[in-house]
């Protein structure tokens, strides 16, 4: 009925993403507000497991034993949380990354995140100039291909509501909350990768994995 009242197939899908949008909103706004950091680390989990079982956009094949097991992640660790000051470059740059068909998505550079020892580099900060705009992080480090997608993991993506908080010149930045892309569980989703700048050579054993171990 809601198919017909709108016209089309397509109308409700569009519908059933915005709800998928808002359920990760609330999901992120209810770990914010968890002082526990390893709490809100299981309010994570447990928010993102309902959502990959339940929901109609979820990525996830009808068949895929995950939706029953739940996503596999490496413990915990509260040393690989920090609040890192985002610094600003004079020579911000841009990326233009194709993401299927005639689709590209475009990146404007907003600074850099120094991330602690013991890894001592640094990520690019992006901002989306999709969908309203949005801060967005991903990363690819030593695990992909091995223990994590080979196409790396998103720490960050403020326009689709995956935002651990921060100021106006500070970001949350918590590598337990790694997580794959859409495009890890089904290859009809084309996601944004990691540039050069968001690459790494050490291996992060935090957050989403290939397999539980």
């Amino acid at each position: 009925m809601l198919i017909g009242a709108l016209g089309s197939p397509a109308a409700l899908e569009w519908l059933e993403l915005a709800d998928w949008r808002r359920d990760v909103h609330e999901l992120y706004s209810r770990v914010r507000a968890e002082a526990d950091v390893a709490r809100a680390h299981e309010l994570w989990r447990s928010g993102r497991d309902q959502l990959f079982l339940t929901h109609a956009q979820s990525p996830l094949p009808p068949d895929d034993p995950l939706r029953t097991s739940g996503l596999p992640y490496w413990p915990y660790d509260p040393a690989l949380r920090w609040t890192l000051e985002v610094t600003t470059t004079e020579s911000p740059l841009s990326r233009h990354v194709n993401t299927g068909g005639d689709e590209v998505t475009d990146m404007r550079q907003v600074g850099w995140v120094e991330l602690p020892a013991p890894f001592g580099t640094r990520l690019a900060v992006w901002w989306l100039e999709q969908y309203g705009g949005g801060l967005f992080i991903p990363l690819r480090d030593g695990s992909a291909g091995q223990s994590s997608y080979g196409g790396g993991r998103y720490l960050l993506d403020t326009a689709k509501g995956a935002d651990l908080g921060g100021t106006s010149v500070e970001l949350v930045v918590d590598l337990n909350f790694l997580y794959h892309p859409s495009c890890r569980y089904d290859p009809r989703w084309v996601c944004p990768l990691a540039p050069a700048e968001n690459t790494i050579a050490a291996t992060i054993n935090a957050g989403e994995r290939m397999a539980a171990g």
